[in-house]
């Protein structure tokens, strides 16, 4: 990736404040990064349907979506023929392990747990855009979640 090669990110996110706090994050990467965010897991299929010749850099999908849930988006696109070697990157508020593990098997290339600063949500989403861009394909088991939630 270099600075004259924008990639595109195809965010799924019901909050449109975190929606805001993403596309501020974005604007701040060193690299140059075109953003498309979709409210709904209905809109996100709709979207990926419409563009499958054309598909996005990666795909961060929140969990937590109203009319269909990240879970349901990523069987289908892991089952569809022309989305399932899409990057998928799970977004989510919360980390449960037994859903983590769900996610992994269902294709999930990472998980990251949404950090309320703005530094450290920089820091694991350019983290994220660089993993996939160095392994195109799904992390291992012990490489999946990529940042650890902070204990008290």
């Amino acid at each position: 990736m270099n600075d004259t090669t924008s990639i595109h990110i195809l965010l799924a996110d019901d909050d449109k404040d975190d929606c805001l706090f993403f596309k501020d994050v974005i604007e701040e990467l060193s690299f140059s990064v075109s953003l498309t965010i979709v409210q709904d897991g209905e809109q996100l299929m709709q979207h990926l349907v419409t563009v499958s010749t054309n598909l996005p850099y990666a795909l961060f999908l929140d969990m937590n979506m109203p009319r269909k849930n990240g879970l349901k988006c990523l069987t289908e696109i892991k089952n569809h023929s022309t989305l399932k070697n899409l990057p998928v990157i799970v977004f989510s508020t919360s980390y449960d392990a037994e859903k983590a593990i769900q996610l992994y098997n269902t294709g999930a290339y990472y998980f990251i747990c949404k950090p309320s600063d703005f530094e450290e949500l920089k820091k694991v989403i350019h983290q994220a855009i660089l993993l996939v861009k160095q392994n195109d394909e799904q992390a291992s088991k012990e490489k999946f979640l990529i940042n650890k939630l902070k204990t008290a």
